[in-house]
């Protein structure tokens, strides 16, 4: 399995708030970000990461070289990573599309936080699913402009929307599993001039891709610096397996 990760975003917000750290090395339980991932990655049989990050935080690609070169906690990562400066998670998607090719992939941004076990789960049913895609959604609102995802008894997503309409009750998990189809819609997207991590999802739908709803419980960013500790609570006692550590 393909794993993506985008780390472009500057967090900005972070920032104003006295967080140094550029997002992706912020720390949650002692482990940055993008450890985090690529620890979770590597337990979920990771044939390799592909990781976008952008260029005006060089501390973040030295982080990642030094991953590339020295592995993590002594295991080799199957690394690769761009970086680059982009509009929006979706055009950093598109500048990392030409190595998610071939194959099914799993994307998420840097500061998602999820629980190890329920990952585990949601990998191992995209593995076995015949959808175009298994997109992470969850019941917990936590972000300032939720993605609203609507959908049929049989969990078949049918539309993705900016404002809740009944009976429409979960949102976008920012978790998204998709084949290599999917990319083609993103090449149309990026043609048009879209923007927007959301457009393209609504894309996918309208070009009439197969898309099914998987549920987490508790799925949110680290966007503001009073939700890392509200990441520590969410996750204490789900501490999967740290073989790694």
């Amino acid at each position: 399995m393909k794993y993506a990760i985008i780390a472009a975003g500057e967090g900005s917000r972070l920032a104003a708030e006295g967080i140094t750290a550029p997002k992706p090395l912020v720390e949650v339980g002692g482990e940055p970000l993008i450890d985090r991932l690529v620890r979770i990655f590597m337990q979920n049989d990771a044939d390799e990461i592909v990781v976008i990050c952008n260029d005006s935080t060089p501390l973040v690609a030295r982080h990642l070289l030094a991953l590339q070169r020295d592995g993590l906690h002594g295991r080799p990562v199957p690394l690769r990573f761009v970086v680059k400066s982009t509009p929006s998670s979706m055009h950093s998607l598109y500048e990392i599309s030409p190595y998610l090719q071939g194959g099914p992939f799993v994307l998420t941004t840097v500061d998602t936080i999820f629980r190890e076990s329920e990952f585990q789960a949601y990998v191992e049913a995209f593995s076995h699913t015949r959808a175009d895609g298994l997109m992470g959604v969850t019941n917990y609102v936590d972000d300032e402009k939720p993605l609203w995802v609507g959908t049929s008894l049989r969990r078949e997503i049918t539309g993705f929307y900016d404002a809740p309409m009944a009976p429409v009750g979960a949102v976008s998990a920012g978790i998204y599993g998709l084949q290599p189809k999917a990319l083609s819609v993103l090449d149309r997207c990026v043609a048009r001039g879209e923007s927007r991590m959301r457009n393209f999802q609504r894309a996918l739908i309208a070009d009439g891709l197969h898309l099914l709803a998987w549920p987490f419980t508790k799925v949110f960013d680290i966007d503001h610096a009073s939700d890392i500790a509200k990441a520590e609570e969410s996750l204490e006692g789900d501490h999967g397996d740290r073989f790694l550590k």
